[in-house]
């Protein structure tokens, strides 16, 4: 019996100690990402922000895609749109989106990973599911969650070519062209009828 209460105790203290590096790590990594950005923080560098050893992120997380992902906590801080007039719902989403991508690379950072990893792929997802849904709930539309999903596609799509692909003129328009074209596409999917 006194076996089983040291292992049960070994285990107990390994699994705490197990919690604290992965906190550890994720601090480190939230630091350095917002710091330095996705592309100039390091594993390494996160890992002596930590004091543990690289291979540790490495075992814990297997790569950075994958800790950045982890450590990627954002907020879309999506505006109040209850008291804006239903014609104007896709201008003042775009203009908020505008704003968001440009005021936060850790935003842009997590783009260019979900494009190639699952894990970010997921968080992406997430985000937009878990902030997006519940706003266009509270607007009282029909199908929120297909709604927020076809809003997705439009400030994800912009995104990733105005940001990370930097095509052409969509990297280069003015804020009020941007919404010019986009606002009335992202207002059909917020308020047109179902098909």
């Amino acid at each position: 019996m006194k076996s089983q209460q040291v292992l049960a105790y070994a285990l107990g203290m390994a699994e705490r100690k197990s919690d604290r590096t992965r906190a550890a790590i994720l601090a480190a990594a939230r630091e350095r990402f917002g710091a330095d950005g996705y592309e100039r923080a390091t594993i390494r560098a996160i890992a002596a922000d930590a004091a543990i050893d690289p291979a540790m992120v490495m075992r814990y997380y297997g790569n950075k895609e994958k800790l950045f992902a982890a450590a990627a906590e954002f907020d879309l801080r999506l505006p109040d749109l209850s008291g804006v007039p239903r014609e104007q719902l896709g201008e003042a989403l775009i203009r908020h989106f505008l704003t968001r991508w440009e005021g936060d690379d850790t935003l842009r950072a997590l783009l260019r990973a979900a494009v190639t990893n699952e894990t970010a792929a997921e968080r992406m997802r997430q985000l937009f599911a878990a902030q997006l849904g519940p706003t266009l709930r509270e607007l009282a539309v029909d199908a929120p969650a297909v709604r927020a999903g076809l809003v997705a596609s439009q400030a994800l799509g912009l995104a990733l070519c105005r940001y990370i692909l930097e095509i052409g003129p969509v990297a280069t328009l003015s804020h009020d062209d941007v919404v010019a074209w986009l606002g009335p596409t992202l207002t059909r999917y917020l308020t047109a009828p179902l098909p």
